[in-house]
């Protein structure tokens, strides 16, 4: 099966992947690190109607045993299992977990961020438009991922990750590797004054002008991307470390789950991972 995204740019920081018939992406930073991780299509799984096929969300509406089925395949094809799965449960704020193999099975309320140093644990964390957030530090042995929507990312919530792998495991901000997942482009994603105003306050004035465009008439462009990208490297990511995508859930509304795109009836799609029970810190 030959899969085509339309891309806003070729930079070329997300690459496809196909085992066992599933698809998913993967950022080359991550891979040449060899830490295991994977972003979800909505292509793959067994779930039907507007949940097809690959939907990994237990709480859309979707039938249980689709979701399990599909999460077993995404496992064998990124290389987890059903138990080692940590979940986020998402609420647009910037909470983040330090998880354990105490954790694994189970649903961290309230929280937009995972992280941990030990071996065996897939972070998931769910997705349709918002923008995916991934972390390596391969000195300290830490992996994270967070979710960043306008809300989350208002509150610079790559900032807090970083700084929480800092503060827990004595992390260096230049030795993490980092992604920006696929999630909604600037094109695509239009918001009102309200939430221009709020970017307007929060950030320098030439960091505004990267990434909001104004179209008159209290309408606006937003570019998660830039703005994710400017906050992780205010934050201390190298740009040699930091993959920043090219693929759009609003354009790709066949291959990936948007929101947007689908007015709300959509699945979820996902991001993982973890680090191998083999990998030493």
């Amino acid at each position: 099966m030959e899969i085509k995204f339309k891309k806003s740019n070729q930079n070329h920081s997300t690459n496809m992947n196909q085992k066992q018939g599933v698809p998913f992406l993967t950022f080359p930073k991550l891979e040449q690190a060899g830490v295991k991780h994977g972003f979800s299509t909505r292509l793959g799984g067994v779930s039907e109607g507007i949940f097809a096929s690959m939907n990994l969300s237990y709480h859309r509406g979707d039938k249980k045993e689709s979701v399990d089925e599909n999460y077993r395949r995404m496992g064998q094809a990124i290389g987890f299992t059903l138990d080692q799965r940590v979940f986020s449960n998402q609420i647009h704020k910037t909470e983040i977990k330090i998880v354990t193999k105490n954790d694994r099975g189970k649903i961290m309320k309230g929280k937009d961020g995972l992280m941990t140093d030990e071996t065996g644990i897939c972070l998931v964390t769910s997705y349709a438009d918002c923008v995916p957030l991934f972390f390596y530090d391969p000195v300290q042995g830490v992996i994270a991922s967070s979710h960043s929507g306008w809300r989350g990312t208002v509150c610079r919530m790559g900032q807090k990750t970083v700084e929480k792998m800092q503060e827990v495991y004595g992390s260096k901000a230049e030795d993490i590797i980092a992604a920006i997942g696929p999630s909604i482009c600037q094109n695509c994603y239009e918001v009102s004054e309200d939430v221009a105003s709020k970017f307007r306050e929060e950030f320098p004035d030439q960091w505004y002008q990267e990434f909001m465009i104004e179209k008159g008439n209290g309408k606006y462009q937003l570019d998660l991307w830039k703005i994710n990208e400017l906050i992780l490297l205010d934050a201390g990511i190298r740009k040699e470390h930091l993959d920043v995508t090219d693929i759009c859930t609003c354009c790709n509304p066949d291959l990936l789950f948007s929101h947007r795109a689908s007015e709300g009836k959509r699945g979820n799609l996902a991001g993982f991972i973890m680090k191998d029970e083999s990998e030493q810190r």
